[in-house]
């Protein structure tokens, strides 16, 4: 007979979905489960509802101290993957939020900025250690941060989120600019954002924000879109079914406490600006951030500043290290990096998006400067089931 495995998520958040596509991925490659979605989390909250069926197994992303002592009375293997400190006995899979705040700091630090925040939670202990991984990335570098901390009341409100909002406006006016900030989530950062605007103040520009976890709908209805450093949320549904059929087989899994690093940095407006004091140059970056992927040339570019073509070349290799043809590219293959991450377009629907006129030349463009084929990125990041991480 085939397991019966139970699994507890709420399907109405993105990073869900994306866990029990990896699970499902594990499944179709082993053995086949009877898998029943509790789309409600049922199970947290009702111990008679986990009762009413003979279980084999559960995968649990919001998982309750009710519902791991019902798994322990009925004996149940359970596989926890909320981002809380674990239970005994109970193998847990989450994000290495250390090295998501590491992936927040170099991000920044490649765009040469000197002046850094981070706004976070410090009554969670998953946003202390994103916080503690961004600052250590930077005292490596060399860098102090500014920190803004409060208590997390366990849910938005609009008059919390108000109160917020104003608190760090006044926060925000005493940075000196440009000021890069990491917040501990996708949530946090919009707080940021708004923050920013209602202070007066130019984002990216002025204050770039960088959020976390890619919550791609929160992310996209920003304004300007958000920035955000992406979980690998696939690999930690598959390390979960992994770690599940291994407890189903009577088996001791290596480590109870796995943690699953990050994807990379998804860029978006938000943070697609360099720290650059100089306004010719500064202007010309704002204008291919915009126009990129509308096809530009260089000749456009130089127009829209005023500068020469020859000043302007000096200034961006003095500056940046290449030319503006080559920032035009590095803008152009960021957004193809997150249409193959985030979609399942054709690659000529992302051709037209980015600015190409042929696909096969922007599959040509693509290899020559990431060293991998637009098809591979995207098994790479989206689909390809990801072998599990060393214990730590």
């Amino acid at each position: 007979m085939k397991p019966q495995v139970l699994l507890v998520f709420l399907t109405r958040f993105e990073e869900c979905n994306a866990m029990l596509k990896g699970v499902a991925h594990y499944e179709r490659t082993h053995r086949p489960w009877a898998a029943f979605l509790d789309d409600e989390a049922r199970a947290e909250i009702d111990p008679q509802w986990l009762r009413s069926k003979r279980w084999d197994g559960i995968i649990s992303r919001h998982t309750t101290p009710a519902l791991v002592e019902a798994c322990r009375q009925l004996r149940l293997p359970l596989v926890d993957l909320n981002d809380v400190p674990p239970f005994p006995g109970v193998p847990k899979i989450r994000p290495d939020n250390v090295a998501l705040g590491h992936c927040g700091a170099e991000h920044y630090l490649e765009r040469g900025y000197r002046n850094f925040a981070f706004c976070g939670f410090r009554n969670d202990g998953w946003a202390c250690e994103r916080r503690d991984g961004f600052l250590e990335a930077l005292a490596l570098a060399g860098h102090s941060c500014h920190v803004f901390d409060v208590d997390y009341p366990g849910s938005l409100t609009p008059f919390w989120d108000e109160r917020q909002t104003t608190a760090l406006a006044a926060w925000l006016k005493g940075m000196p600019k440009p000021v890069a900030v990491m917040a501990c989530n996708d949530l946090r950062a919009l707080q940021v954002v708004s923050a920013a605007q209602n202070a007066g103040l130019l984002v990216p520009e002025e204050v770039a924000v960088l959020g976390v976890n890619n919550d791609t709908i929160r992310c996209e209805l920003a304004y300007p879109p958000l920035s955000s450093v992406a979980t690998n949320p696939f690999q930690s549904g598959y390390l979960a079914a992994e770690c599940l059929a291994q407890l189903m087989r009577g088996e001791t899994p290596p480590s109870t406490d796995l943690r699953v690093e990050p994807v990379a940095v998804v860029p978006r407006y938000s943070t697609d600006v360099l720290a650059i004091d100089d306004r010719i140059v500064a202007a010309a970056l704002g204008y291919i951030r915009e126009h990129a992927c509308h096809g530009i040339s260089v000749t456009q570019v130089q127009k829209f500043t005023g500068a020469s073509r020859s000043l302007l070349e000096r200034k961006f290799r003095s500056l940046l290290g290449r030319s503006p043809q080559a920032e035009i590219r590095r803008v152009q293959i960021a957004k193809i990096k997150q249409l193959l991450f985030e979609t399942d377009f054709p690659m000529k629907k992302i051709a037209e998006l980015t600015g190409f006129e042929h696909d096969e030349y922007m599959c040509v463009v693509f290899k020559r400067l990431t060293g991998a084929s637009p098809g591979a990125y995207r098994r790479r990041v989206q689909t390809q089931a990801p072998r599990a991480p060393a214990a730590p």
